[in-house]
């Protein structure tokens, strides 16, 4: 094939396996909900941050050697499932009235500067980065991905630019759930339900996690 045709082929099949929701979707949803924009697009440069590394591993070919790995694949799947265990079992505890501060919060302006509670966004990047690098689904995709069409005819700067691109794609795609789970009266309605949709999507990421960890487990 030649570079025109991989890069189209990559970047459709990354696209269409990006519009597949997943944990990481949840999370970015569950901190729109709970968090100004500003703040939850963290959760979104810490998942493209994850992607980017894992992408950069498979194209110098330290993605392959890290596959062929049964420990680290275990320990990197044990992991992964105990963080969205972790993550689910947080949201189920909270209490209701740690959503209040979003009745005080401006649903026409979502980046106004009056909230001053809720997580920073550091640490919804750590959230967002450890959730995308524990997931091993995440180094296997890009890993069978690009060994279907890279082959030792393709140039680095081709591999960087494909890489840049897919990075962007995820980074945009988030941040644009973000802003559009901020927007007017959609952020009145998660304002409102806050408590609601981070119980639900926490019981899910839990649900995800549990599965993993008893896979991971048996696996053992």
């Amino acid at each position: 094939m030649d570079q025109t045709t991989i890069f189209v082929t990559v970047a459709l099949a990354h696209f269409l396996a990006l519009l597949s929701p997943g944990p990481d979707f949840l999370l970015v949803v569950k901190s729109a909900v709970k968090n100004r924009a500003g703040v939850a697009v963290g959760v979104a440069a810490g998942i493209a941050m994850a992607n980017a590394l894992y992408i950069a591993l498979c194209l110098v070919g330290v993605g392959a050697i890290l596959s062929r790995s049964t420990a680290w694949m275990w320990g990197l799947k044990m992991a992964g499932g105990l963080f969205l265990l972790y993550l689910g079992v947080m949201a189920l505890r909270a209490r209701k009235s740690d959503y209040r501060f979003l009745e005080h919060q401006p649903a026409a302006d979502p980046n106004a500067h009056g909230l001053a509670v809720g997580p920073s966004f550091w640490r919804e990047f750590l959230v967002g980065f450890a959730s995308g690098i524990l997931n091993p689904k995440n180094l296997l995709f890009y890993l069978s991905l690009f060994s279907l069409v890279l082959h030792d005819g393709v140039d680095m700067g081709f591999k960087l630019a494909l890489g840049v691109w897919m990075t962007t794609v995820v980074l945009v795609w988030d941040v644009f759930i973000v802003v559009a789970l901020s927007h007017g009266t959609v952020r009145s309605f998660f304002n409102r339900s806050a408590y609601y949709i981070d119980k639900a999507t926490g019981a899910v990421l839990g649900a995800v996690g549990a599965k993993i960890v008893h896979s991971a487990a048996s696996q053992g």
